[in-house]
């Protein structure tokens, strides 16, 4: 079975849960085995509140354009139904599931963690990955070359997009070559059957060479000392 990973973003009404703020929009991308799958799940809701000026300025919704949308309760089902059994890849996770937790608990249904397989905090990784600098979504799509110029505003969709390509590059390296098996034996045995001398050389072309060192431009300006040990080892 494909393993299935949910790339997920909220917007809300202001930033605390406890207090009654509300989500106003949910952005999933779903991937399988680390490419973008065909399943998205986009959704505006009705806060069914006041939005917080501040957060308004964050995301540009407005009551205005959310009040027909539906409530949170009239799309948990779905939402669910979706998520359910996936991984999710999140972004500051302890935010967005302090908000899942409180619309589920409104409309009478568990905690978010009960529905999926796990939680995969970035926000965390990339602390760990990059101690002392900046972990910011905008911060991590600069490091890693990721284009997120037509980011004016917060997004849920938007931004469930551009993480899902941050994960994507901040675990590259992470996968085998043989990454369909499902035992490492198996991956063992599979891999010293390869004969690399039938295997076929294909050379990248101008578009891909650019997108490589487009990548490399961004590993040198996370490497500490000024050029990463891939650029050192280009002839």
């Amino acid at each position: 079975m494909a393993a299935r990973q949910i790339v997920l973003d909220t917007e809300t009404t202001g930033l605390d849960a406890s207090n009654g703020d509300r989500v106003v929009e949910i952005g999933c991308i779903e991937l399988l085995n680390r490419r973008v799958g065909e399943r998205g799940f986009h959704q505006y809701l009705n806060p069914e509140r006041d939005i917080e000026e501040g957060a308004a300025k964050v995301h540009g919704l407005t009551l205005e354009f959310l009040s027909d949308k539906p409530r949170f309760a009239d799309i948990a089902a779905e939402f669910l139904d979706y998520l359910a059994g996936a991984e999710l890849i999140i972004h500051n996770a302890d935010f967005d599931v302090g908000f899942l937790d409180a619309e589920l608990k409104h409309a009478g249904l568990g905690a978010l963690r009960g529905h999926v397989s796990g939680v995969v905090d970035t926000l965390s990784m990339a602390r760990e990955l990059h101690p002392g600098k900046r972990n910011s979504l905008d911060a991590l799509c600069e490091r890693y070359a990721i284009d997120n110029a037509h980011r004016t505003l917060h997004g849920a969709q938007l931004d469930a997009r551009l993480l899902a390509d941050v994960y994507l590059a901040m675990t590259r390296g992470q996968e085998s070559l043989v990454i369909e098996l499902d035992t490492p034996a198996a991956a063992a045995a599979a891999a010293a059957r390869l004969d690399a001398s039938k295997l076929e050389v294909l050379k990248a072309s101008k578009e891909e060479e650019a997108a490589h060192q487009a990548y490399l431009d961004a590993l040198d300006k996370a490497a500490k000392g000024g050029a990463s040990v891939w650029r050192k080892l280009q002839p």
